[in-house]
Order: C-alpha cells, then sequence, then structure tokens
C-alpha cells in the first residue's frame, strides 16, 4: 500500500465513532495509527540503508501491537481510566487494518517472533526500473484509489452535514 492507508483509517474511525457528539480526538488516534507502522520508514530511509525490508520491522509485527494495546489496556484497568478504552480499539483496530492492507502485495509476518508464517495474497512482479512503477501499475493499485475514492465521498459527505448544520444556527 502506498496511498490508502490514511484514508482507509479515516473510512475505519469514521464507521466506529457513535453517531452523535464531537470525537476529534478519536478521530486523531484512528488516523495517527492508521499509518504508525510506517514510522518505521525513518529508519529504514535514515539508519539501516535499506537493508531489511521494512515490512520485517517489528513495527509491522501484529503481535507486537496486540501486546502493546494489551499492556496499554491493562494499564488502562490498572489506573481505572475506561476512557482510554475507545482509543485503544480504535488505534489497534486502524494498525491491524493497515496490516491486513500491507498483506494484499507486501509480506507481513502475522505470528512474529514465534513464526514465520507470512500473508502476501497477491506478488507483484518486478517489470519495470523503478520499483514503485511495479506497484503504481498493478491491478492492485486500483484498491488504493478505491479506498481513497470512498474515503473522499464519506467526507464530502460529512462536510455537507456540517455545512447545512453551520447554516440552520
Amino acid at each position: 500500500m502506498f496511498i490508502a492507508h490514511l484514508p482507509a483509517g479515516y473510512l475505519l474511525t469514521k464507521a466506529l465513532l457513535p453517531k452523535k457528539g464531537r470525537h476529534l480526538l478519536l478521530m486523531a488516534a484512528g488516523l495517527f495509527f492508521s499509518i504508525a507502522p510506517d514510522l518505521d520508514l525513518f529508519w529504514f530511509y535514515l539508519v539501516s540503508d535499506r537493508r531489511i525490508p521494512h515490512h520485517q520491522y517489528i513495527t509491522h509485527w501484529p503481535l507486537f501491537w496486540v501486546a502493546l494495546f494489551g499492556v496499554g489496556f491493562l494499564i488502562s484497568l490498572v489506573l481505572r481510566k475506561a476512557s482510554w478504552g475507545p482509543y485503544l480499539g480504535v488505534g489497534l483496530a486502524a494498525v491491524l487494518l493497515h496490516l491486513v492492507l500491507d498483506s494484499i502485495a507486501a509480506e507481513i509476518f502475522w505470528l512474529k517472533p514465534f513464526s514465520d508464517f507470512h500473508i502476501n495474497a497477491v506478488l507483484v512482479p518486478a517489470r519495470h526500473g523503478w520499483w514503485v512503477w511495479n506497484f503504481l501499475l498493478h491491478w492492485t493499485f486500483a484498491i488504493e484509489i478505491a479506498i481513497c475514492l470512498a474515503a473522499g465521498f464519506v467526507l464530502y459527505r460529512a462536510l455537507g452535514k456540517r455545512r447545512e448544520q453551520v447554516q440552520e444556527a
């Protein structure tokens, strides 16, 4: 995935939010965690000199995120912070959606560090000189375009409703 993680995170978070009320912080959490696994790209490009594919880093291990959010949930129980629950739920859902989307055309090691089992639904062949073209010109990129269009449509409708509410007030 190149361009669809943030729009997919928006769609997911929008679907999980309660219908009434403003939930700006929950949306922010969903958007942040929808791209959080790719924060490893800073290490990938600036430190490791691209020696290891970034999908093999710990930030692309689903069990790492499940454990991290599990610890967060336990801390919220100990501190009696029930208000953390929705943020932890939305964050974990957004991260896992990111990894599911990555599993379409990249290897995601779903049971790391316990197993090398991975899912890579579609192998994108190397046909073009610059590796990015291989993904942009592959049919799987149409999935990304569809996700982006859907998110744009949902956002457009949400902004239209907001404008109507402002004009009525």
